[in-house]
């Protein structure tokens, strides 16, 4: 696999951390219903960051997201339009636009079941890393406001206190994931066989094989086949199954478009 940067930011180290152990929770659609980039770009929408037809794109993408799954496509559609519309914006804005984001948008799309297998790692002393495509600005902030360890996510580049609208390296996405996840078990010396890794996607194989404990969440249908024929753990909290008490125990023992519009038509305020 390819060298990548990233940046791996702690958000609340563990007191007591089991030896050699960790869990690591991709965002979108796993952590979270939907893709947390697109409420980024809706709440810079609501401050006049870019025009109605553009919001239209965001909007269509993240229904495809959440009807059918990660798109490859799409996920580099909505890194370039993102960049683009970054360049300018000044660091202690995206900052606070990632407190508001997760607060108004994000928080009440974190999936219950989702928070309850990484509480419980965390309750057994196991570190939870994010790791995701989403800004690590973003990611931090979920991060925080989980109590999670910490996070890692795609970085934008800084010049002068302002995004340049280029990325340092590339998007954490797909293998990308699995160097990062790497480095940080190298780092923190880490038993990756004995480690758990959560996604929805099939893009993100690579992180999940390098895991002893690779888990499906919410999966596409390309991850929810691999996933039955190497008999994995598959946890679907869309379809309102009582996975969750089910996923707890495996965890301890080791193992609409219309709707988009309506919510990117709020009054804008102030291009940020």
């Amino acid at each position: 696999m390819p060298e990548e940067k990233y940046v791996a930011v702690v958000t609340k180290p563990v007191a007591a951390p089991q030896p050699g152990e960790a869990a690591f929770f991709d965002v979108d659609n796993t952590l979270m219903r939907g893709a947390s980039l697109f409420h980024v770009a809706r709440k810079m929408h609501q401050r006049g960051a870019f025009t109605m037809a553009q919001a239209a794109g965001f909007a269509w993408k993240q229904f495809k997201f959440m009807a059918r799954g990660e798109n490859m496509d799409d996920v580099h559609a909505v890194r370039d339009s993102a960049l683009t519309l970054a360049a300018g914006i000044t660091v202690d804005d995206i900052k606070a636009l990632g407190e508001e984001v997760y607060d108004e948008m994000i928080a009440s799309r974190i999936w219950p079941g989702a928070k309850a297998l990484a509480e419980q790692h965390l309750r057994v002393g196991r570190r939870v890393w994010l790791v995701t495509a989403t800004p690590i600005e973003v990611a931090t902030v979920i991060s925080t406001r989980l109590g999670l360890t910490g996070a890692l996510g795609t970085v934008g580049e800084i010049s002068e206190g302002m995004y340049t609208g280029r990325l340092v390296g590339d998007i954490l996405h797909g293998s990308a994931k699995a160097v990062a996840v790497q480095a940080i078990a190298d780092a923190e010396e880490l038993d990756l066989k004995r480690c758990w890794a959560y996604s929805d996607s099939y893009n993100d194989i690579p992180l999940l094989t390098l895991v002893g404990h690779p888990v499906a969440i919410n999966p596409d249908a390309r991850l929810r086949r691999h996933a039955r024929d190497h008999n994995w753990p598959v946890y679907d909290f869309r379809a309102g199954r009582r996975a969750a008490t089910f996923g707890l125990k495996a965890a301890t023992a080791g193992g609409a478009v219309y709707g988009l519009w309506k919510g990117f038509a709020r009054i804008r305020g102030p291009r940020i």
